[in-house]
């Protein structure tokens, strides 16, 4: 049984046809790659996967649960209790600490602050950052930026980690760098991920890779896209 799937997805942004019946699997702890150049579907289709779109036709599937018929509350609920987020640029809250923005999912989720930061706090010497936890993103570099958004996608131990070009704004170095803690930690935890990529030393990280072409998915392997 697959943790996620996606069966005969179509979605389009006006007149525009983003997905055309895309379908797609991903087993619990394994590390999918998805792949496709600019304007293929790619990034739309793990916005749906993750309930942040919902698709026009079609199902998505988590934990044997239907998403894209919840609610938007209810959909909400599960992007902040099962699924953690890392995005290309970090995206990290400019006037909070480091620290503040690792912490973050877990006030969302109710735990007490000075909890949360301790938690938060641990991370840093983890991903080499001991020492940034009062810097402001603007303070950090784009590779210390985005340690930093790693760990606050994984802090509150998400089922799930979606990833969107994690490394897409940074040097090829700082990217290597962030993509073998990014496995690491998914693999310490046995995390589910889900990322979206355009570069193939990237998605050499992965256990599998697919890729997404005029809005369908085609698999590089002989295993079946759905189960």
């Amino acid at each position: 049984m697959s943790l996620i799937a996606a069966r005969n997805v179509s979605l389009s942004f006006g007149q525009t046809p983003a997905l055309r019946g895309a379908s797609l699997s991903v087993d619990a702890g394994e590390i999918l790659a998805i792949m496709g150049p600019s304007g293929s579907g790619k990034s739309t289709l793990l916005h749906c996967l993750a309930g942040i779109l919902t698709p026009d036709t079609g199902e998505i599937h988590f934990d044997g649960r239907r998403v894209d018929t919840l609610p938007e509350t209810a959909r909400s609920a599960l992007r902040r209790d099962a699924f953690g987020f890392v995005f290309q640029f970090g995206q990290l809250v400019p006037e909070l600490t480091a620290e503040e923005n690792v912490a973050l999912p877990l006030l969302l989720n109710g735990v007490r602050r000075a909890a949360a930061v301790r938690e938060a706090r641990d991370w840093f010497p983890r991903l080499g950052l001991d020492g940034l936890e009062q810097r402001r993103s603007g303070e950090l570099s784009g590779g210390q930026a985005q340690r930093v958004a790693l760990a606050r996608g994984l802090v509150a131990r998400p089922r799930v980690l979606f990833a969107d070009e994690p490394t897409g704004a940074l040097d090829s170095l700082t990217g290597e760098q962030v993509m073998d803690l990014l496995v690491d930690a998914a693999r310490e935890r046995g995390t589910t991920v889900v990322l979206v990529t355009h570069e193939p030393r990237v998605a050499a990280y992965a256990d599998r890779e697919v890729v997404v072409r005029d809005g369908r998915v085609h698999s590089l392997t002989a295993e079946p896209v759905v189960s």
